[in-house]
């Protein structure tokens, strides 16, 4: 931490599930009820169909490849991630899903390499295998010495904030929510005594002040509070009216930043009254390499976003983005002209929102302040 400044690391979509959990010391069960694929293993064969021998098992720290390096240099305050993957051996699959992550919690090691301070399980795979495969998750993070925010095992703990305490002596409060149009189902809702994800129904002016009084009811004077919001569509870069309209209203109620996700690629970023909201952190971790069908969005390539606070204010120091490409499940520096092309379609994308995104000469973007 820089004097008066808190650095955050704040990370898109982990997805340790599935393919990724078939290459770790301890894979689960491989069975799926997708459409066209009923063993995660064959998203193993189609990453190696593109990208080459991936050796098994791998060790934990693989997927996340040169991130962990990167991540070390840059000695963060605090991590925070979206774990979008129930950590289950247990339950039954979620009726009506086309899709479902399950990871190992055998494997849990992998997670911890990143050292997550928060994951955000608000998101529509945590509950993939039920309340009993929630159950499990809750149990398998805490027992790893994991931080969640967004679930939990009746209402009043789902929309608790995790709090993280800094060396400085501050902290800092992150609030997971989803919604419905990422594709929560309306009945994962946690309600009274059942277990579930914290779902705001409405992105409402009304929503997102409730939502910051939590965080004013659990902080203290010099918090730094996150929202981490799981919202839209998987593909595309627009940004609906209803998001704006809850990002602003969210930092009108003295929220700090505004971490969004669930979009399979990075989306617009913006500044608004001094406060960063990231639109779509898109993927971190997957398994995604070797489906075809959205090649012009380029989810291969990823990105660790660093966002500088001032710890007394909240406003926003400055954000360096480093760009990485997944290649064999694992992530390395991407090329020159991958960060360029991402550089200027980050950069096209948000200026409508009054921001520029430059690069740096060792390779990594940053985000020009108004």
């Amino acid at each position: 931490m820089h004097e008066g400044v808190v650095t955050l690391f704040l990370g898109g979509d982990v997805m340790l599930g599935r393919g990724v959990d078939q290459i770790l010391p301890h894979p689960g069960d491989p069975a799926l009820r997708e459409a066209y694929v009923r063993d995660a293993r064959a998203y193993v064969d189609l990453a190696e169909a593109v990208s080459g021998p991936i050796p098994r098992p791998v060790d934990f720290r693989w997927p996340w490849g040169e991130a962990l390096s990167v991540l070390d240099g840059a000695a963060p305050d605090a991590r925070l991630v979206n774990l979008e993957t129930s950590v289950t051996g247990d339950g039954d699959f979620a009726p009506g899903k086309g899709i479902h992550y399950r990871m190992s919690p055998a494997n849990l090691p992998c997670l911890a390499a990143a050292r997550p301070d928060v994951c955000a399980l608000a998101n529509n795979h945590v509950l993939d295998f039920g309340p009993r495969g929630l159950r499990e998750t809750l149990d398998a993070l805490a027992g790893a010495g994991l931080r969640t925010a967004g679930a939990g095992r009746d209402e009043a703990r789902a929309g608790q904030p995790a709090v993280v305490p800094l060396r400085s002596g501050g902290r800092v409060l992150v609030l997971s929510c989803g919604m419905p149009s990422s594709g929560i189902p309306q009945g994962w809702a946690a309600a009274g005594r059942r277990a579930g994800v914290e779902v705001v129904t409405e992105p409402s002016a009304a929503a997102a002040s409730a939502l910051a009084g939590r965080l004013r009811q659990a902080g203290r004077p010099g918090d730094v509070t996150v929202v981490s919001v799981h919202w839209g569509p998987n593909w595309g870069y627009d940004v609906s009216r209803s998001e704006t309209g809850f990002a602003h209203a969210l930092v009108d109620a003295g929220v700090d930043v505004v971490h969004g996700h669930s979009s399979h690629h990075p989306r617009p970023l913006e500044v608004y009254r001094d406060r960063l909201v990231l639109y779509g952190c898109g993927d971190l971790v997957d398994d995604y390499e070797g489906i075809g069908g959205h090649e012009s969005y380029r989810d291969d390539l990823r990105v660790l976003y660093l966002v500088s606070v001032e710890a007394d204010t909240g406003r926003l120091a400055g954000v360096r983005m480093v760009p990485l490409r997944a290649r064999r499940m694992r992530l390395e520096h991407a090329p020159a002209e991958d960060g360029r092309w991402l550089r200027s379609v980050l950069d096209g994308h948000s200026r409508e929102f009054g921001v520029r995104v430059g690069g740096e000469p060792d390779g990594t973007l940053s985000l020009r302040l108004p």
